[in-house]
């Protein structure tokens, strides 16, 4: 059984920051992709941004130069700053984990359970 538990959404101001935390816990042999989607409702999920074991990181073009992904191997968790917040980052931000539970098993993905974003004066 894999866990992901998020923390720190909210409300903030157009211009302010929020840092996202996402912890993966349970049954883990190994991490491939770490990172976060988001949704508005009616609409589709959208990447935000993904980092791989090595560091590598891809981000949407809506938000390349003010968010920023990082992720703690060690204790499994992955992070998203995000800076000069817009109105149009207003969602709900999902965590998801690309990981396989033994050597054996295919990999799988997981999600956490969503956190708020609200960017509003």
């Amino acid at each position: 059984q894999v866990q992901l538990v998020e923390s720190g959404g909210g409300l903030v101001q157009p211009g302010g920051s929020l840092r996202l935390s996402c912890a993966a816990s349970g049954s883990i042999f190994t991490i491939y992709y770490m990172g976060w989607y988001r949704q508005v409702p009616g609409k589709q999920r959208e990447l935000v941004g993904i980092i791989v074991s090595d560091g590598n990181t891809n981000y949407a073009d809506s938000v390349k130069g003010r968010f920023t992904i990082s992720r703690d191997n060690a204790k499994n968790t992955v992070d998203l700053q995000m800076n000069s917040l817009k109105p149009e980052d207003t969602a709900v931000y999902y965590c998801y984990v690309v990981l396989k539970v033994t050597q054996v098993t295919p990999p799988a993905t997981y999600w956490g359970q969503g956190t708020q974003v609200t960017v509003s004066s």
